[in-house]
């Protein structure tokens, strides 16, 4: 999936910036300066993207 971040801008002024295709703390990082831009932070939704690993690791170990 390709990764974007939608910024909306209702007529009242009232801004949301959402992000796509990042997972873990990588989508805050990225809308980061966009955010700080628009000024203080109403509210915040985290998606499932959110909740999943950006770096999913499996390692096994066994022993003989």
């Amino acid at each position: 999936m390709s990764k974007s971040i939608i910024i909306t801008i209702k007529p009242d002024g009232q801004a949301t910036v959402e992000t796509q295709g990042f997972t873990g703390d990588s989508c805050q990082l990225a809308s980061k300066l966009i955010e700080d831009a628009l000024g203080n932070r109403m509210s915040e939704q985290l998606t499932a993207e959110f909740h999943q690993s950006s770096h999913t690791q499996q390692s096994s170990h066994q022993q003989a």
